[in-house]
């Protein structure tokens, strides 16, 4: 193989890796934010590990994720607005992010 057949590889590998690690972020955060929600909601444990369930399935919906905007805004009518949500979001996209680097 090639030097240049190498790097290809590398590049691929990283860009796969990459996407993984997003896909796995976001639905981390998608986790994050159905407990959130559960809890404005006033659901018990069990059912708060229910909901958080359905708001990663509702981020299947469509690409992006206006989807889970849409159900949790919805679920959260009178306490919270879209950008409410959007806003919890960005904050816990971070936080799911520091915690797949906590666990590599």
């Amino acid at each position: 193989m090639t030097t240049f057949d190498d790097r290809e590889h590398a590049f691929e590998a990283k860009y796969a890796h990459d996407e993984e690690m997003k896909f796995k972020a976001e639905a981390r955060r998608n986790k994050l934010l159905g407990l959130w929600a559960a809890e404005l909601l006033g659901k018990s444990a069990e059912e708060a590990a229910e909901y958080a369930r359905a708001v990663i399935k509702a981020d299947f919906e469509e690409a992006g994720h206006e989807d889970v905007v849409r159900k949790v805004a919805a679920d959260l009518d009178g306490i919270a607005d879209a950008d409410a949500v959007r806003a919890k979001m960005a904050e816990l996209l971070v936080v799911a992010k520091a915690q797949l680097m906590s666990e590599i």
